[in-house]
């Protein structure tokens, strides 16, 4: 009796396991992705919390490229090469998003667009952010307009201060027709408190400019500028006060 209800177990298992494997062919495969590389032990940023935004996300796209691309997409490509090249100068990262999604509930009672802002402002803050990057991508109707264009609160003089350098930097690295200088401006994202700055990293409105942006190479290097834009700030020998958050 117990021979036979032996082998009546083994034939069960074995064909639980083909049923297993048939519907293991049809699952589609989803790879894992690691959430974050590991900060580098050495470094001029080792000891430094950075914060890196990567705007819009999820039911919100942004801007909309001609041939068809939504800008949350280009700005979570650019935040990922800026994450990982921060981590190899040492810096610690705290990004408001590593994905495509929004950081708002279905249906809030408040906008999903209030939400999800006071939540990426809540990651940053939580997180021990020093200094906050928004990356963002432009758009105009006058599609000659190109090149990187960075933004800071207006009463912030530390922001101010990081802004200039990463515009700097990004205008050195990237050669663009037109040298733009850091500008001031109003968004949720630089009024938390800590040194912030808006990256519009490029105009999607601008066919040549677009293409750019869909390239490794291309997207390295606005990521590196930024990054070596931050370590420059960082070894300044003096900062000016940033101003305190502002309630919205």
């Amino acid at each position: 009796m117990e021979k036979k209800s032996a082998r009546a177990i083994r034939i069960t298992l074995c064909s639980l396991i083909a049923v297993l494997s048939l519907l293991a062919m049809f699952i589609p495969y989803e790879p894992v992705r690691s959430s974050s590389s590991v900060p580098a032990m050495e470094g001029p940023l080792v000891g430094h919390v950075i914060a890196v935004d990567a705007g819009h996300g999820g039911y919100d796209g942004g801007a909309h490229a001609p041939g068809g691309r939504w800008e949350k997409a280009y700005n979570l490509d650019i935040a990922l090469r800026l994450r990982d090249y921060l981590h190899s100068l040492g810096a610690t990262v705290v990004m408001t998003r590593d994905g495509d999604y929004a950081l708002c509930d279905p249906k809030p009672k408040i906008r999903k667009k209030r939400q999800d802002m006071e939540r990426r402002a809540d990651l940053v803050l939580v997180g021990g952010a020093e200094v906050l990057v928004s990356i963002h991508m432009n758009e105009y109707r006058d599609r000659g307009q190109s090149g990187p264009q960075v933004f800071y609160r207006p009463d912030c003089p530390a922001g101010t201060q990081f802004a200039s350098v990463l515009q700097n930097h990004l205008v050195e690295a990237l050669v663009p027709k037109r040298a733009r200088t850091a500008l001031s401006g109003d968004f949720y994202i630089t009024s938390l408190g800590i040194p912030s700055a808006l990256v519009e990293c490029g105009f999607l409105s601008n066919t040549a400019e677009e293409a750019l942006l869909r390239t490794d190479a291309y997207c390295d290097r606005v990521a590196a500028a930024i990054g070596d834009g931050i370590a420059a700030w960082f070894a300044m020998e003096e900062h000016p006060e940033a101003a305190v958050r502002e309630e919205r």
